[in-house]
């Protein structure tokens, strides 16, 4: 049975292109890594991971086919901190009904966004 979500993967021609930004830019603390694959945060829960794949190669070519969104209670503050790292933002901060949102790419052109709830879900 089918029960929810495990994990996402960001998959990369070289996982080495991309590591640095999600650990060290956006401070996901790594939970799992093995040659070619890392899980941020609790590998037995919901999470991110990246990889590399032999089937991938250069930048995303439709990077809104998919799109990773990690949750912040300062989306104010978290793109601030981004933008000042060199972060490109293609959607800044803005509430659509009782969510904020802002869309940015990591290194390969992947877009990801940050979300911010005015409520519990």
């Amino acid at each position: 049975m089918i029960k929810g979500l495990r994990v996402s993967s960001i998959w990369s021609e070289d996982l080495n292109n991309l590591l640095p930004f999600y650990r060290d830019v956006l401070g996901l603390k790594v939970g799992m890594e093995t040659p070619g694959f890392v899980v941020f945060g609790d590998p037995n829960a919901p999470a991110v991971a990246l990889g590399t794949h032999s089937e991938v190669r250069g930048e995303a070519q439709e990077p809104a086919r998919h799109m990773v969104a990690f949750d912040t209670d300062d989306i104010q503050a978290d793109c601030a901190r981004l933008k000042s790292a060199g972060v490109e933002f293609i959607e800044e901060p803005n509430k659509q009904d009782a969510v904020w949102i802002a869309t940015f790419k990591d290194p390969e052109g992947n877009y990801l966004q940050l979300l911010q709830f005015e409520r519990a879900m």
